[in-house]
């Protein structure tokens, strides 16, 4: 009988925070950060400046502005100099990790004594400025000092703790409510930290283990299959990490711009205006940052694989005239379609995604005139086009803008709406283009317009799926509108109810299915009639939004308009959209893009 060898099974690991196995690499990877984190500050500190320029004492201001100062450039000269010996071997990462340390601890101090200084000394435009700005510090933090439990909540320390205690300083009955507010967003901040912090443990562990499964593949080739799954497990965890993630973060930031809307309607002061503008741009660019930095991670980490097979070009084109006719209805921009009759041999997911940046780029930057997607066939091949009559790109860019972080720099500045993002899109395109070895070209000139080429096979002929119909036009506005919102998320929920009510419309909100049957009930029988319904994806562990339009449909009737307003990034909800005739927006959501959403499912022009 031969001997059997029995490998051991590799160690469970178990790491504990502020102790990587590779000091290098973890400090390099908290410097990364310092980049971003200096702008940030810098936007920040000048808000705070610019508010107060006029309320607090000019010595007191001066003060807090020059120490800012110092504490900045200590942060940037900290991190000038760990670049130029980072590669150095004699370099000691645990006192750079200090310097590192220390810098985010003064800032975090800075924010904290800016709320003490000056939250008393300004109205309620400016307290509202200063409480948002340092609010958002916090919960910017989160992925960066999360899985430093300490120095993450002396972070939290520094900057609420100061700002509670300056508005329980006034000592009435709002400064108490709202510095219990603050104390619970706080309690929230860190929970969100530690979960943040549990679920990278759990990547951390499944990377390690994967890479000892590895490292035993190598030693004997019959523990190849158990290593392979094993590296799926791992690369499955963390697509899901960064969803799970980038869902989490993404619902405050969609209760800031609902609140902050609603603010704007209670007041008509410019400088509340100026502010909620500010604040509802921010939150929309970074909805378009968090899309691009998940698929660009996906692409890096080879999560994303080519599948050819023949698919219509009909269905690609259905789901990107539901996602983007909204947005074209609102610039003003003619969006076309043509071609949708012929089949492609490709994978039909990263051709989806590749139509879709490329629509989304082209409308961004377009002002007049419009976009044409087509399809014609040359040769034994199909050529994929998306035209579009905006700015153009000079020559000298053309191969740069498929470069990461590289934007089109026109002949003149451009509107803030063009300027949001990292300059991912296109840079995604090209990555997912090339998996697929599918030639994409550009022609374009300047101020006259742009068109990218995408060459992929023909496939075979299949039986094509039915458009929904199209829906009768329904009213001019939203006064007198019944709008159905359901949403589990207590603050997001409240946001919304307050928004829409303030355009007019009258609102029926729950927080669950069940509630929302009984309502639509009792509604039916005494003849009520809802003109649009909004929904959230996840609901609770047995219902979903999808389960909730379907219940409502019933009552109501199919031809119900519906909005899916999620934070999930689950890539089979494009399906269900075309499946069950629902727009979907992705959190967070600006008011302006919700708007125009809801005029153009009711065929009204917002206002």
């Amino acid at each position: 009988m031969r001997d059997t060898k029995i490998l051991p099974s590799p160690p469970e690991v178990t790491l504990p925070l502020g102790q990587r196995a590779d000091l290098p690499d973890h400090v390099r990877n908290l410097y990364a950060y310092t980049a971003s984190s200096l702008l940030g500050n810098l936007i920040g500190s000048t808000v705070v400046v610019m508010l107060y320029a006029t309320f607090a004492p000019p010595a007191m201001l001066a003060s807090w502005a020059v120490t800012f100062a110092f504490v900045w450039v200590y942060r940037a000269w900290i991190a000038r100099r760990f670049a130029a010996i980072q590669l150095d071997p004699n370099t000691d990462f645990t006192v750079w990790q200090k310097r590192w340390n220390a810098g985010v601890l003064a800032s975090g101090a800075m924010w904290g004594m800016a709320a003490w200084l000056f939250y008393s000394q300004g109205d309620a435009i400016q307290q509202i400025g200063l409480v948002i700005t340092i609010y958002s510090f916090c919960v910017a933090s989160v992925p960066v000092l999360a899985e430093h439990r300490k120095l993450f909540l002396a972070f939290l320390g520094l900057c609420f703790v100061p700002t509670i205690a300056s508005i329980a300083a006034e000592r009435t009955l709002y400064s108490y409510e709202l510095a219990g507010v603050l104390l619970l967003t706080m309690g929230m901040t860190a929970v969100l930290g530690r979960n943040y912090r549990q679920a990278m443990e759990r990547v951390i562990e499944l990377k390690l283990r994967t890479e000892q499964l590895a490292e035993q593949l190598r030693v004997e080739k019959e523990a190849a299959e158990e290593a392979r799954n094993a590296a799926e497990v791992a690369n499955r965890a963390k697509t899901q990490f960064f969803a799970a993630a980038s869902h989490d973060l993404r619902q405050p930031l969609h209760a800031v711009g609902l609140f902050a809307e609603a603010l704007r309607n209670k007041s008509r002061d410019e400088e509340v205006i100026q502010l909620v503008n500010s604040i509802n741009s921010s939150v929309d660019a970074l909805e378009g940052l968090f899309s691009e930095l998940l698929d660009i991670t996906k692409i890096d980490t080879g999560a994303v694989e080519s599948r050819p097979q023949n698919f219509g070009l009909r269905e690609i084109f259905a789901r990107q005239r539901l996602h983007y006719e909204p947005i074209a209805f609102e610039k003003g921009l003619e969006l076309k379609f043509r071609g949708e009759q012929h089949f492609a041999f490709a994978d039909p997911v990263l051709v989806d995604r590749i139509v879709r940046n490329l629509i989304s780029n082209a409308i961004r930057y377009t002002d007049d005139g419009g976009v044409l997607v087509s399809c014609r066939p040359r040769g034994d091949k199909l050529l994929l086009q998306v035209w579009d009559s905006g700015i153009g790109i000079r020559e000298s860019e053309q191969e740069k803008i498929f470069e990461e972080f590289y934007q089109v720099q026109p002949d003149q500045p451009l509107p803030p709406h063009q300027r949001k993002g990292l300059g991912l899109g296109l840079a995604i395109v090209r990555r997912l283009a090339d998996l697929m070895d599918a030639p994409l070209t550009l022609r374009s000139r300047p101020r006259h317009g742009t068109v990218f080429s995408l060459v992929v096979p023909i496939g075979k002929a299949q039986r094509a799926a039915e458009m929904a119909p199209s829906k009768a036009p329904l009213g001019l506005t939203l006064d007198r509108r019944l709008i159905v919102v359901v949403e589990d998320e207590p603050s997001v929920r409240e946001g919304l109810e307050v928004l829409l009510k303030g355009w007019g419309a009258t609102v029926a909100a729950f927080e669950s299915l069940g509630a929302c049957r009984q309502w639509a009930e009792q509604a039916h029988q005494q003849g009520q009639e809802p003109d649009l319904a909004i929904v959230d994806y996840r609901l609770d562990h047995t219902s979903n939004g999808i389960d909730a339009l379907v219940m409502l449909r019933e009552q109501f009737g199919p031809k119900l308009p519906a909005i899916m307003v999620t934070g999930s990034t689950t890539a089979t909800l494009d399906a269900e959209a075309q499946k069950h005739d629902f727009h979907l927006l992705i959190k967070p959501v600006v008011p302006n893009k919700l708007r125009s959403m809801i005029a153009f499912k009711l065929n009204v022009r917002s206002r």
